[in-house]
């Protein structure tokens, strides 16, 4: 194989980091994985990754590019307790009021905790022999060649509480750190321009708790996603996971979260607009206390704007763009960028950067209208709603009370949801109509 260079360091070993490693395994001799976390052995949760207690999605489109990515995985998440399921059958899609028609479908989509699917993709990628992954090493600031204006290493505290510094060289940086990426700082140390960010504030907050999963619960269902919508804007979901649990999330935007009592809780999942997920955990065995989180906004970094950008480095996943969690659109926009990686990548070993940042940032234009899109519904969310805003939620509003009827629709729907469809094929003459005429009936 003909590498691009000798050696890429990943910054962050969470899934957009394992994700990033695989891309550049193909097309260096090394690539090295900095966490500065340690990572445990077992299924566990793990500071670096806060949300990882919470409720994770994995849309369908996400699912496939893993198993592309790491052949087998979903197999071997299986067969260690994930569940399969049909996204449209055997999930409850509640929004606008109504759920969706359950129908067989051709889309399958992988239930499983975040802490397992991460050690999972882990594992895969260390068993590739030119990958190493080194613990408790926390990527300080990049090294920066003035002269040909490149990033060409990295300066690095290994073994954090030795306090221990090292430069490492490189041919590439790609810095998969996640929100907190200190990337704009170190371009702006560097003499360059920091990139345009956008944000739009929901002050989401939600609190978890895992529950035993028995046979009775929710008759041949797997899930139950229930958006926030008008009059409450509370928002619910319960997911099947590996060891019979369930994983239950609830909460609400701009301040309305549960309360930390187990009497508040089970009390704000009776006020969700549909009782299925307080009926199973009002009597259900808890696993776990119950455990709070916060999200203040939606956040995207514009780097494809930037004019200038040094050679040798890169800004991936959630680094670039953090959605509100709710939609489940993370883990699967950041697989979708490792195939623009690789791509990025097999064009040569210049340029790389503007190359990335274009085909990523329409990946991620098409996720940002449908979450952004979806916040600016509340009234109290605050940001620019557009003509084309307004049509689009109104138009969704219409699908949704058509589809509670029409399996078309509803498959359709979860198509474009889970990024298997782009948006436009939602507004096709043909589901239009449907809409049109489903609409009017439910009406």
């Amino acid at each position: 194989m003909a590498y691009l260079g000798r050696h890429a360091i990943v910054i962050g070993a969470s899934m957009g980091g394992l994700l990033a490693a695989r891309a550049l395994a193909d097309h260096y001799e090394e690539v090295t994985v900095l966490e500065r976390d340690g990572l445990p052995e077992a299924h566990e949760p793990r500071k670096g990754v806060p949300q990882g207690r919470h409720a994770h999605g994995l849309l369908a489109r996400g699912r496939e590019v893993l198993d592309r990515l790491f052949p087998g995985l979903s197999e071997e998440m299986v067969a260690q307790g994930a569940v399969y399921g049909d996204l449209v059958d055997n999930v409850r899609w509640f929004n606008h009021g109504v759920y969706l028609l359950n129908v067989p479908s051709a889309m399958v989509g992988l239930l499983v905790s975040r802490p397992m699917l991460e050690d999972g993709g882990r594992r895969r990628l260390l068993l590739l022999t030119n990958v190493r992954l080194l613990v408790h090493s926390a990527a300080l600031e990049p090294v920066f060649d003035r002269i040909i204006s490149r990033v060409n290493g990295v300066r690095v505290l290994l073994q954090c509480e030795t306090g221990n510094v090292e430069t490492i060289s490189t041919d590439l940086v790609v810095d998969a750190s996640g929100r907190g990426s200190h990337s704009p700082a170190w371009l702006d140390a560097l003499g360059y321009v920091k990139p345009r960010e956008e944000r739009v504030q929901v002050q989401i907050g939600y609190m978890t708790r895992l529950y035993r999963r028995r046979p009775e619960h929710l008759p041949g269902k797997q899930a139950i996603v229930m958006a926030g919508c008008q009059p409450g804007w509370r928002f619910g979901v319960i997911l099947a996971q590996e060891d019979d649990r369930w994983i239950v999330t609830l909460g609400g935007y701009l301040g309305d979260r549960p309360p930390t009592d187990e009497a508040g809780y089970l009390e704000f999942a009776r006020s969700l607009p549909k009782p299925e997920i307080f009926e199973v955990i009002k009597d259900a065995e808890p696993l776990t206390s119950l455990t709070p989180y916060q999200f203040t906004a939606n956040l995207r970094r514009h780097y494809e704007e930037l004019s200038r950008f040094p050679e040798g480095l890169l800004v991936f996943g959630d680094a670039l763009c953090s959605f509100n969690p709710v939609y489940g659109q993370g883990m699967t926009v950041a697989c979708t960028e490792a195939l623009a990686l690789r791509e990025s990548l097999a064009a040569g070993p210049h340029g790389i950067a503007r190359r990335f940042f274009q085909a990523a940032s329409k990946l991620i234009d098409i996720a940002w209208q449908m979450a952004v899109g979806s916040d600016l519904q509340h009234p109290a969310v605050v940001g620019k709603r557009t003509a084309q805003v307004r049509f689009i939620n109104w138009y969704l509003a219409k699908l949704f009370q058509a589809a509670q009827h029409d399996a078309v629709l509803a498959t359709r729907f979860l198509e474009v949801a889970n990024l298997m469809k782009p948006p436009p094929s939602l507004m096709e003459p043909r589901i239009a109509l449907r809409v049109w005429k489903g609409s009017r009936a439910a009406a």
